[in-house]
């Protein structure tokens, strides 16, 4: 059970809550209803499969790195509670289990998942190339609602490519802040981020530029999906939280950049989902 708790702890299960809310809403979406329960099994399964592949593999190829990092010397990989083989066969099986899943989704998925693999395989090694590595992980995480609608359309259009795109700055705005505390050590080390390259200072703009292309990106699918008002409640309970979460940081004090402050946009997550479930219930 020790072991089983520490393969969890080295992908932060927990954490699953940012990105699976928008896959429901991705096939909610493009149900125009609540999907069916085989959908949504199997959608989860590819949720957590692709997710669990991609931490276990980040935390391995950044493992000689988090040695050196004060601040992570809780993590299972560097404590050892976790070995290296361990995470090679936990990815292996995590990508097994999103193949596995896709399979049972549309067609489309299948053929479309080694494009999706993609990113969480090219973003552990981007902060040892270019800044744009936070942009990367958006990718990542964009796939989410993108790859539940083909999964229940088998298609892509315009409203799925914006809730990706939102979906996408939203995640990459928060990554970026978070670097923020890592500016030193990323230099010093020579990776790659956007505080090393354009400072903190700059890098809270950009976040704060992100996080405004996400809202006008949650608002334009609602207006192309014709959702109903209360399906802007939650749009504008998300812009909210994000101008109280840019409030409580500056170039000087990162503080409260903790896990309940990352957890805080789970919540965000769940309440779109919520939100954009009773808007689509309104219409029956």
């Amino acid at each position: 059970m020790s072991k089983i708790k520490a393969h969890l702890d080295n992908i932060v299960l927990s954490h699953t809550v940012f990105a699976l809310p928008f896959a429901y809403i991705g096939a909610i979406l493009a149900s125009g209803g609540i999907p069916t329960g085989k959908n949504l099994f199997w959608i989860t399964l590819a949720m957590v499969g692709a997710r669990s592949a991609a931490m276990a593999l980040n935390n391995l190829i950044d493992l000689k790195y988090d040695k050196l990092q004060p601040r992570f010397a809780n993590r299972p990989m560097v404590t050892g509670a976790v070995k290296p083989q361990g995470a090679i066969v936990m990815t292996f099986a995590s990508l097994a289990l999103f193949v596995w899943a896709a399979a049972n989704l549309h067609p489309l998925c299948l053929k479309l998942a080694p494009l999706a693999v993609i990113p969480l395989v090219v973003y552990p090694y981007m902060k040892r190339f270019s800044w744009t590595c936070h942009l990367v992980l958006g990718l990542a995480l964009s796939v989410a609602p993108i790859g539940a609608w083909v999964a229940v359309r088998g298609d892509i259009t315009l409203p799925i490519v914006l809730l990706g795109i939102a979906v996408g700055v939203w995640i990459a705005g928060f990554d970026a802040i978070y670097g923020c505390q890592d500016v030193a050590f990323d230099k010093k080390h020579g990776l790659h981020s956007m505080p090393v390259r354009f400072g903190i200072e700059g890098t809270l703009k950009i976040s704060r530029g992100l996080h405004v292309i996400s809202i006008i990106g949650f608002f334009a699918v609602g207006q192309l999906m014709n959702m109903q008002g209360i399906y802007y409640a939650g749009v504008v309970l998300a812009a909210v939280v994000l101008i109280y979460q840019h409030s409580i940081v500056s170039p000087t004090d990162f503080r409260l950049v903790t896990q309940k402050y990352f957890m805080r946009n789970g919540l965000v997550s769940i309440a779109l989902l919520l939100f954009t479930v009773m808007s689509i219930l309104v219409k029956f």
